[in-house]
């Protein structure tokens, strides 16, 4: 075979000085592609991690608008408490309740608020005191005038309740107001 014969093809010279700049290129573009891989992967989850916040502040918003008519479902059902069982309306209430509270148990709906528990600022609203005493210890709930909700570890709404409170306890929280001179006559 000549000396000047063409040898065989190849992409390029596999040793040498000119195999650097090659190898170079390609590892270049495998690290640009792991970093694209990465930042689309990190894109994705937070996408999806924003769709679900979005969806469940969109529910979150409807369960809010639902909170009266369960309410108002809730004292009518309170209201016909006085029909005997076998009535039909009340046994229509009485299924339309365990279907609501089905709803809610799903939606993770919980309510936040019970007679007889402690009270917890960050749930609920004092809206009253009542004095304590046996069966109410200060600082319980006595009575709970609006039910509040908890929302996937989230307060939908606070509770607005009534607080059992020691005689005397108001007023060692409150400064005394100074007394007003008496006007001279």
């Amino acid at each position: 075979m000549p000396e000047d014969a063409p040898g065989p093809v190849t992409d390029g010279p596999t040793t040498g000085p000119g195999t650097a700049p090659a190898a170079d290129a390609r590892e270049d573009w495998e690290s640009r592609f792991k970093y694209l891989l990465a930042d689309f992967e990190n894109f994705r989850r937070r996408t999806a991690k924003d769709h679900e916040l979005a969806t469940r502040q969109a529910r979150a918003g409807l369960l809010r608008e639902l909170l009266p008519v369960l309410e108002a479902f809730r004292a009518a059902v309170a209201a016909v408490g006085h029909l005997p069982p076998s009535d039909p309306i009340r046994q229509g209430l009485d299924l339309l309740d365990r279907e609501w509270s089905t709803v809610l148990k799903h939606e993770g709906v919980e309510p936040v608020a019970e007679r007889g528990r402690a009270f917890r600022s960050d749930e609920a609203e004092a809206v009253g005191e009542a004095p304590s005493g046996p069966e109410a210890p200060d600082g319980t709930i006595v009575e709970v005038v609006q039910q509040g909700y908890r929302f996937f570890g989230g307060l939908l709404r606070p509770a607005k309740v009534i607080v059992a409170r020691a005689p005397g306890a108001s007023a060692r929280a409150a400064p005394a107001a100074p007394a007003e001179p008496e006007a001279d006559a």
